[in-house]
């Protein structure tokens, strides 16, 4: 494969622009593609603007030294089956998109000195904590039913986003009672209403690091989310995370739309508290009355409109109830060896000290030669069945860990691969740190790693334009989740949202954002006919 493989989308230039387009949309990530790719099939012609070499956001792939990693997409869950989310990446991609089923036991978690583990399909899930803890069957079975309440507030939860003001305030009985108040209240808490074993709670919570909060920090709506997510396994792309943007670009392209790349939007314009269009870095100026924003609620308002604009219209007091999520480190190592030979697992390891989750992450933070509190290992080229195909006789692994971005701010206005001998003696002993954990776990593997490379979040703001390197946009705080300010229509004139600032987290977070902020935009009566395509 050659490296240029995966650069997919086409480069900006504004004499390739088309002469009109029905919507801009800042960004190629998973909310940005899908609300494009759902306007196109309605017949929209569409202009998705992204700053980064390659389309996809953090569904995209890179190659380096022989070898290919994921930068974001570890796994995906709920597609093993017909369920809605299976059929919405079905619908985006043709249903080219095929996928590979990890092992049964998915998620291991290393706690402490103990051993846990998830395994997929909601009853040998149930049955396996029961057997972890068989003191706590009450407890366990009162989760389940947990879970299956909050999948109904959840499905609410969406509704009410894409709903004017007075219907909300029509229906408020109805989501009164589909959202009851503990799906809004921080997930340690209503775990302890259910049992005192920390240890029980801390399997629960042992996939906190795929919204970024340990469990008295994070809302207990988004902690059910995926736990729902992952209840009857994980599963990966085949061919690599970089297929579903490959998939899902044609789409927008068959109605005359087109993504592209090298795009940096540096301003949208509004005129009147109208929008009507953008500015792009080079100064050119696309006209659009409807821009569509992908690029985070932060840089939204704080990078792309004038102060003016933000204050007129209400947003700047809005803003300080929302903080941006942690930062994060990923080491990408590479072998010269197959997964096969190597003996890796289609399962993910999570790496924590001790079942203090809270604990270990505020050590962390005002300390970072603590432990990390959580070290996330995943094992991509043996998830992928198709990986050899690409990349003969090598295997790669991912180690992710949190980060906070003031560790590395010092660094924030450099040039990448240009950051200096103390950043790159940073890299290298936490790179270091990072393997030692690997080599815990698996000890065969020192000594057979041929390459590494270490991110850091300077990197994603580099590459992603995240301005605090932040994962997963907004903190998914239970006062987030409150927030009614954050919904697909804005109080601007032509100026939507989507991606996972308007729902929750999550390449299938996004991408439900995208389907809530096309049907806003559109209309329920026009969005129906699609839908029923989509969901039949």
């Amino acid at each position: 494969m050659k490296p240029s493989t995966l650069r997919i989308g086409y480069r900006y230039r504004a004499n390739r622009l088309a002469s009109n387009y029905n919507a801009i949309v800042i960004g190629s990530g998973m909310g940005g593609l899908t609300t494009a790719c759902l306007l196109s099939d309605l017949g929209w012609k569409v202009c998705v603007l992204e700053q980064h070499y390659t389309a996809g956001g953090y569904t995209h792939s890179y190659e380096r030294n022989g070898y290919e990693w994921d930068v974001g997409v570890h796994y995906i869950g709920d597609v093993g089956a017909r369920t809605r989310t299976r059929r919405m990446f079905d619908f985006l991609t043709d249903g080219k998109l095929k996928w590979s089923a990890m092992d049964e036991e998915y998620d291991r978690f290393y706690i402490g000195e103990k051993v846990f583990c998830a395994k997929a399909g909601r009853k040998p899930f149930r049955d396996n904590l029961v057997n972890q803890f068989p003191m706590e069957v009450d407890a366990i079975d009162r989760y389940m039913h947990l879970l299956s309440q909050a999948g109904a507030a959840l499905s609410a939860f969406g509704a009410r986003r894409v709903m004017t003001p007075w219907v909300r305030r029509l229906l408020a009985p109805y989501f009164k009672w589909k959202m009851p108040d503990f799906i809004f209240r921080n997930t340690h808490d209503v775990l302890r209403e259910l049992t005192d074993n920390e240890d029980l709670i801390a399997v629960i919570c042992g996939q906190w690091g795929d919204m970024g909060l340990p469990p008295k920090q994070s809302s207990f709506m988004v902690h059910s989310m995926i736990a729902r997510h992952y209840l009857y396994g994980g599963y990966y792309p085949i061919g690599g995370s970089w297929k579903i943007a490959h998939y899902m670009i044609p789409k927008i392209q068959a109605s005359g739309g087109e993504v592209f790349t090298y795009a940096m939007v540096k301003e949208i314009m509004i005129e009147d508290g109208r929008t009507v269009g953008v500015k792009m870095e080079n100064e050119h100026e696309i006209e659009c009355p409807v821009v569509i924003s992908s690029a985070g609620v932060d840089i939204t308002f704080n990078q792309l409109l004038s102060d003016s604009v933000v204050s007129e219209s209400g947003y700047r007091g809005l803003l300080p109830s929302v903080r941006p999520s942690s930062g994060h480190l990923c080491l990408y190592v590479g072998l010269k060896a197959t997964a096969e030979e190597l003996g890796l697992p289609k399962t993910n390891f999570w790496i924590y000290p001790s079942n203090d989750y809270d604990g270990a992450l505020k050590d962390f933070t005002v300390d970072d030669k603590a432990p990390f509190p959580v070290v996330y290992i995943s094992f991509p080229s043996a998830k992928d069945p198709d990986y050899l195909n690409r990349h003969p006789g090598t295997a790669t692994i991912e180690i992710v860990a949190p980060a906070p971005y003031d560790m590395f701010s010092a660094w924030q206005d450099s040039t990448w691969g240009k950051r200096g001998e103390v950043y790159e003696e940073l890299k290298t002993r936490l790179s270091a740190r990072l393997l030692r954990h690997l080599y815990e776990k698996l000890p065969h593997l020192e000594g057979q790693i041929d390459y590494h490379e270490l991110s850091t979040p300077v990197s994603t703001k580099w590459f992603a334009a995240y301005r605090h390197g932040e994962l997963y946009g907004l903190d998914h705080t239970p006062e987030r989740l409150q927030q009614d300010w954050l919904r697909p229509k804005t109080n601007i004139k032509g100026l939507w949202l989507t991606g996972q600032d308007i729902l929750t987290c999550g390449v299938t977070g996004a991408m439900m954002s995208g389907l809530l902020t096309a049907t806003s935009l559109v209309g329920g009566r026009q969005i129906s006919p699609l839908l029923k395509r989509i969901f039949k």
